[in-house]
């Protein structure tokens, strides 16, 4: 079991995209509507008056969640440059995991954008039982389009697992 004690508190946010259209060329084609995108830019500005700034950003490669990464990033003033990963559009939980895994311990706050139920689901994954109350319950309730987990976890990234992380908030961005 690795030494928590000696590793630095890492923060991450697990989001789902904002709302998209119901139909596309093909389903990872779907665009936000403007409700997402407005959704999407209040969700960043959510996350910037609660300090979160990432240095690494984990964003599925379908249209509407790189469209809620530019949105998030406009609202919250971000000017990070995501990776937009394909292998996160058909992802469970386990593979989102996976990919968490292999972000550079040089970060400390990372945001992933993916799809459900896999991000709900990794959310609840993720969660000790152990942090905010009210955030966990909500989370548990339901993980709506703009919805987000913040998590803080004390570890290399390598070892983020089942109930490893403390949920610290949790919001729903609408416009």
């Amino acid at each position: 079991m690795p030494d928590r004690t000696k590793s630095p508190t890492r923060t991450l946010v697990v989001m789902r995209h904002s709302k998209a259209e119901q139909g596309g060329s093909t389903d990872a084609e779907r665009e936000l509507t403007s409700r997402g995108r407005a959704d999407a830019v209040a969700a960043g500005s959510w996350l910037a008056a609660h300090g979160l700034i990432p240095d690494s950003a984990l964003v599925s490669a379908a249209t509407r969640t790189q469209q809620t990464w530019t949105a998030v990033a406009e609202g919250a003033g971000w000017d990070l440059e995501p990776t937009f990963d394909r292998g996160l559009y058909v992802a469970d939980p386990d593979t989102a995991l996976d990919l968490l895994r292999m972000l550079d311990d040089a970060s400390t706050t990372a945001i992933v954008i993916g799809h459900n139920p896999t991000m709900a689901y990794l959310a609840q994954l993720l969660d000790d039982g152990e942090g905010d109350v009210e955030a966990g319950n909500a989370m548990a309730i339901g993980f709506p389009t703009s919805a987000l987990a913040v998590f803080h976890y004390a570890g290399d990234w390598a070892d983020l697992g089942p109930g490893s992380a403390t949920v610290t908030g949790f919001h729903v961005g609408r416009g």
